[in-house]
């Protein structure tokens, strides 16, 4: 055991300690973080406009702070852009993480001195916490890949600006340096497969022992791995591999291939990282969802999902969550984003401490007739039924199909790259129809009532999801295959790519 090993464990015991001071008073951390932020931005350009000195308490806020997403803050990114500083937080920010918009195309996120800090914290406090819990300290001397996008920065008018995951890249800390890959210039390599290739290469004959990214790419990365070396599995590549973690899109999907490539069950820790701040990790191996990050220059709301488009939905704050809910979240933060629907939806499983899942996206469901059947509903069917069948899937995605071409009710269509297929295709879209009436009562109602059919399964071909991200751009990085949709958009694309 090395020296760094050695200390890794009294460094996540002092960690956690620390973290534990203010998940004993979460509503009190939150409203200190609320003050804070008001305080600190109230000779903004945004706080003046939004009279932020007068603003006491949350109802105050609500009244002079409207929800908006990001179309509601491209004016004041625009003044950013140009030079103008103490818009929507003092100063001018540090850089603009890119990310994918939806009406907007790219959107670049404000990252700030005070803000950034609490990424890095964030990311060394899942591995600390996992350290604490399960005293496996073994990765820590070995190599550590982090399969991300490029380093490389361009600008956005005045600001730096890249991918948040590459921006994180120049903020490794240094104990970290010798043990981390792929090498520098390797990340900087902008075609994902190219990039890919490049770092199956220089891995291949290292001690990897914890790998991080989006499953989907991380599968990609294994698949060259076992198709360079002619090996069967992952173990026998990475013997002592043992810590996957993972962001980005549910991992359960993908839970039984990931063991199956590597041939055992891993340990692995789940993170919800954003550009617009670090939400929440896997704190315990034991416990159910992710602990809510309460104290990092954060100040959350909650909207319920299904009043969220409604005129006048309901806006609270910790104090008034409930468990289960399926909650809109709304953020405020110390990089200058007030009232900011991230698009993400959550349901809170625990309250002490504050744990939550990630159910999906509010713009990503499938309700083209009133179902509102949303990505957690739509996962925990299809895992149910690949257990109960023993299929593998590799990825999947959902769209309505309204006027079917032989006649007939419209239904859900799926689209399904399998990586080991049912004996009885039947059998298995009527166990997932089966699992998701029982989870969404108004898809179960519009199939007894004969307004919709039961689900139908399209084969997609093998790396077809791969085929149909590379067509639209899309290939690797932090990019993911949208899950839902409640349009054909993606589907009529995927329909290059069935088998």
């Amino acid at each position: 055991m090395s020296l760094k090993s050695l200390l890794s464990k009294p460094f996540a015991w002092y960690a956690v300690r620390q973290m534990k001071k203010w998940m004993a008073d979460p509503l009190g951390t939150q409203m200190d973080t609320f003050h804070y932020l008001l305080k600190s931005a109230a000779g903004t350009f945004f706080g003046r406009e939004h009279r932020f000195k007068t603003l006491q308490t949350h109802s105050d806020f609500i009244s002079s702070v409207p929800v908006r997403d990001y179309e509601g803050f491209i004016n004041y990114i625009e003044k950013i852009t140009h030079g103008e500083k103490d818009v929507l937080w003092p100063g001018l920010p540090l850089y603009f993480a890119k990310t994918s918009g939806t009406t907007s195309g790219v959107k670049y996120i404000p990252l700030t001195k005070e803000s950034m800090p609490f990424h890095i914290q964030a990311a060394r406090n899942a591995l600390l916490c996992y350290i604490y819990e399960t005293g496996n300290t073994s990765f820590v001397d070995g190599k550590m890949i982090f399969l991300q996008g490029t380093p490389v920065m361009d600008k956005k008018g005045v600001i730096p600006a890249g991918r948040l995951s590459g921006i994180v890249a120049h903020y490794v800390p240094r104990y970290l340096q010798r043990n981390r890959m792929p090498s520098w210039n390797i990340n900087c390599i902008e075609d994902w497969e190219t990039k890919v290739n490049a770092i199956a290469d220089e891995t291949l004959k290292e001690d990897m022992r914890l790998i991080s990214g989006i499953p989907s790419w991380v599968l990609m990365y294994f698949d060259i791995l076992l198709a360079k070396t002619g090996k069967k599995t992952i173990a026998e590549i990475f013997p002592q591999f043992s810590l996957f973690v993972h962001g980005g899109v549910n991992y359960e999907p993908y839970r039984v291939k990931f063991e199956k490539t590597i041939s055992r069950k891993i340990d692995s820790v789940e993170t919800y990282p954003a550009s617009e701040g670090f939400i929440a990790f896997q704190d315990s191996q034991k416990e159910e969802g992710l602990l809510l990050q309460l104290n990092s220059g954060m100040f959350y709301e909650f909207i319920p999902a299904d009043e969220f488009f409604s005129e006048n939905p309901k806006r609270i704050w910790l104090k008034d969550v409930e468990l289960g809910v399926n909650y809109a979240l709304v953020m405020n933060t110390n990089a200058g984003l007030w009232g900011y629907s991230i698009g993400d939806t959550v349901k809170f499983v625990s309250k002490n401490p504050y744990r939550i899942q990630v159910t999906g996206r509010l713009t990503h469901y499938t309700s083209a007739f009133g179902e509102h059947v949303i990505a957690g509903e739509v996962e925990s069917a299809l895992r149910e039924a690949c257990a109960a069948e023993n299929v593998r899937v590799t990825e999947f995605h959902v769209a309505p199909q309204i006027s079917p071409s032989g006649g007939g009710l419209p239904y859900h269509e799926w689209f399904i790259e399998f990586d080991k297929k049912p004996n009885d295709p039947e059998r298995f879209a009527l166990k997932i129809d089966s699992a998701l009436q029982e989870k969404n009562l108004y898809y179960s109602d519009l199939i007894k009532g004969r307004v919709l059919q039961r689900l139908k399964i399209t084969s997609v071909r093998k790396n077809g999801f791969i085929d149909y991200m590379k067509s639209i751009g899309k290939l690797g990085g932090q990019n993911k295959a949208q899950r839902l949709a409640n349009d054909r958009a993606v589907a009529d694309i995927l329909a290059l790519f069935f088998e």
